[in-house]
């Protein structure tokens, strides 16, 4: 990376490196999952986790009710956060989805789009943020940035079983 990152909002020419990376940043993820659940649980549930995903990045970063920011290093987008604002409550905003490319990991660049999705909330008036990850080991480092950055944890348990 050879100057500062910067951010600024989504425009449709971003969404092919988007999706690009962010395939690449939740490949961990999901053979922590494919761990944790095992194969038949696992290709039961995510057959093609791979085109899911993209299609779930692409949904998100063009839905309308989604403000998108983008992460701009080397002329090139390196991540991304959507928000939604009064998602599941009035006055509550959400972090729908963020990730930022293995390349550019590990340089501040996340923090950086969670502050701007928060400073973002804030001026639309929202006073409560949430963001939601996974409780396997594929998603601990999600979970130790949002912790870090002052997000309270809400335990909830989802239990599966294959059954025959």
């Amino acid at each position: 990376m050879s100057g500062p990152v910067k951010i600024r909002r989504f425009q449709e020419s971003d969404l092919d490196a988007i999706v690009e990376f962010s395939i690449r940043a939740w490949e961990p993820v999901y053979v922590s999952l494919r761990n944790v659940l095992g194969e038949p649980i696992f290709f039961r549930l995510h057959p093609d986790w791979k085109e899911v995903q993209a299609e779930a990045v692409r949904s998100s970063c063009t839905n309308d009710e989604h403000d998108v920011f983008v992460a701009i290093a080397d002329e090139c987008p390196v991540g991304f956060s959507a928000v939604a604002l009064n998602a599941f409550h009035e006055r509550m905003g959400v972090i729908d989805i963020i990730a930022v490319d293995p390349d550019y990991q590990r340089r501040g660049i996340a923090t950086q789009l969670m502050q701007c999705s928060i400073e973002h909330m804030r001026s639309c008036g929202m006073d409560i943020a949430a963001v939601g990850t996974g409780g396997d080991p594929g998603h601990a480092p999600a979970r130790a940035a949002y912790e870090a950055f002052g997000f309270t944890l809400l335990p909830s348990a989802r239990y599966l079983k294959l059954i025959d």
